[in-house]
């Protein structure tokens, strides 16, 4: 299955795990609306809308370059109407963005935890709503979020109540849109890592070593083969990197290592 010749918008793509499915399905020939705040430098973050789209390109795909704040109703709308002004329509959209603030709640400011849930959940319903009346058009349309499994267990809320609730947002966001359109041929699912992903933002994070994690390209590559299934009757689901490859045949999975050297930690919300 290839992912030649389809559309896919995806937030947050400027950088890390959003580049990296942007870049897997290039080399398809796939069309690219990279979606992402980032349009001009940042010596803290490496990579804009405009790298991204550039490097979409060189890759093989078509890239659509647009700056897209996702909290933003009137900025979705028109990414989207441009998107599809520009390739004729839309048949993927991956819900990539995501705000991260792991602190306890005397440590959170009330405009951080704000930004979380603005762009987590609200993002990720905002973009499914203003993507759907496309999607219902595609042959074989699929909304892919980058969320964990459900969980109400206290040791994931104890230590960032604001982060877990966001996040969870996002889980249950697919849940509820899952079932809402299980009979209209839309596959709504989930993709969670099971161990830490060495991105840019995960550097930021004090005391974290990205040398336990695995590159984005594991991400990328589960992304791919749950993005090229048939979307009838695929959806609900809250699917883990390592076991999605593993259903598709890939069990090696050392060259993902950033340091082989080094054991690998798991995620967050993962037991």
């Amino acid at each position: 299955m290839s992912l030649s010749g389809k559309t896919l918008f995806i937030t947050g793509a400027s950088r890390g795990i959003g580049l990296a499915i942007a870049l897997r399905a290039a080399r398809d020939g796939a069309n690219v609306a990279i979606a992402a705040k980032s349009d001009v430098p940042n010596p803290k973050l490496p990579g804009t809308i405009h790298s991204a789209a550039k490097a979409v390109e060189e890759a093989g795909g078509r890239a659509l370059a647009i700056k897209c704040d996702i909290r933003e109703e009137a900025e979705v709308k028109a990414a989207m109407a441009k998107t599809v002004e520009t390739f004729g329509g839309l048949d993927i959209l991956v819900n990539n963005a995501s705000a991260i603030w792991l602190r306890g709640a005397l440590d959170t400011p009330m405009k951080r935890f704000d930004l979380m849930q603005q762009v987590n959940a609200r993002g990720s319903f905002l973009c499914a709503q203003v993507a759907m009346p496309h999607l219902l058009k595609a042959g074989n349309p699929h909304i892919l979020t980058l969320a964990p499994p459900p969980s109400l267990d206290p040791k994931w809320w104890a230590p960032h109540t604001g982060y877990t609730l966001a996040k969870m947002g996002m889980s249950f966001v697919t849940l509820g849109l899952a079932a809402e359109f299980h009979d209209q041929g839309v596959a709504i699912n989930a993709l969670w890592p099971r161990t830490l992903i060495a991105t840019d933002a995960l550097n930021m994070i004090p005391g974290v070593d990205s040398g336990n994690g695995r590159s984005p390209a594991i991400m990328a590559d589960a992304a791919h083969a749950v993005l090229t299934r048939p979307a009838a009757g695929f959806t609900g689901h809250f699917l883990i990197d390592d076991e999605v490859l593993a259903d598709a045949g890939v069990t090696d999975l050392s060259h993902y290592a950033v340091d082989p050297t080094k054991p690998l930690l798991p995620d967050l919300f993962l037991d």
